[in-house]
């Protein structure tokens, strides 16, 4: 477990400081993939940690790795707030979609977030960290973005966010800090979506390659959310990607070669399943992480994909 904490915290500041700036408590909603990893380093540096799920799997694994409190529920459910029996210190909603399209999207982020900032009045919480997605900006001209970026014009999903994340800063003066973490492409561990595009493409893989995709190693969130859970940086919005947007043409190029697989092409007429729940198309725009270097204390162990990728290759 420590050996985690040493990694992951590199480039920030010392375990000793981390651990003294850290809340004693702190409640992971929507406890998945993301979840699970930063309860393993909380619990790693001294942490009480309950957490959320809605997947039974999951519920049970957190149980085994020792955190205190698990509950297996639906976010959006009226019941968790009855049965979540301990006091937190901090809250981080990292839920994910519940499937469904537009509707599961606002069951999952939107009154999801409601009933979490329901049951925080209830409560003396320090910190609030809500992990969002970078696909709230709009721009489709491979410009640089940052947090100040309009987001009129975000596609349907991404307003959906947008409320959540405005609710949350209407409730801010329910905690000492907020932040919301607007989260770039994920990948990481057990999570190889362009590894399994390309095996399964034999070489063709639907859709155009020119646009710029902006990614982030789950272990990069992970850290991010533990400096935002110390409640140094100033509140608001910060935008979690790594230093080096690519293209996704250039980004499976560098896998098929370290795969020795057929370089992949692209038939811009196929559209995926996974595509067309984006509607079609995918937008063109690099985003900067250049604030939370500034003021999170934080960058990217895993600056591009080639780092990144080359560990989970190693794997």
């Amino acid at each position: 477990m420590m050996r985690g904490v040493l990694r992951l915290v590199k480039g920030m500041r010392s375990i000793q400081s981390l651990k003294n700036n850290l809340p004693p408590s702190v409640m992971i909603f929507g406890c998945g993939y993301v979840g699970t990893a930063l309860a393993e380093e909380l619990l790693g540096l001294g942490v009480r940690v309950g957490a959320l799920t809605r997947n039974a799997d999951r519920a049970d694994e957190l149980r085994r790795m020792g955190v205190a409190e698990v509950l297996k529920a639906d976010l959006d459910g009226a019941e968790w707030a009855e049965r979540l029996s301990g006091s937190y210190a901090a809250v981080v909603n990292c839920v994910s979609s519940a499937g469904g399209g537009i509707a599961g999207y606002r069951t999952s982020y939107l009154y999801g977030q409601q009933r979490i900032l329901a049951w925080a009045q209830s409560q003396r919480l320090r910190s609030y960290v809500y992990t969002s997605s970078s696909s709230v900006y709009p721009q489709d001209d491979g410009a640089w973005i940052d947090e100040t970026a309009d987001t009129a014009g975000a596609p349907e999903t991404g307003q959906v966010l947008l409320e959540s994340e405005q609710l949350l800063a209407k409730h801010a003066h329910l905690f000492t800090a907020w932040y919301v973490l607007r989260l770039a492409g994920i990948y990481g561990p057990g999570r190889h979506f362009l590894l399994q595009q390309l095996k399964d493409g034999q070489g063709t893989v639907p859709g155009r390659g020119d646009y710029h995709m902006n990614m982030i190693h789950r272990d990069d969130i992970t850290r991010a959310l533990l400096a935002a859970l110390t409640g140094q940086a100033p509140a608001g919005i910060y935008n979690i990607c790594d230093d080096q947007p690519a293209t996704k043409e250039l980004v499976l190029r560098y896998l098929a070669a370290q795969l020795d697989l057929p370089l992949p092409t692209f038939d811009p007429a196929a559209i995926s399943p996974r595509l067309q729940r984006r509607g079609g198309h995918m937008p063109d725009r690099r985003i900067s992480n250049a604030k939370a270097q500034a003021q999170l204390d934080w960058q990217p162990v895993y600056p591009s994909y080639r780092e990144g990728y080359a560990q989970l290759l190693r794997r």
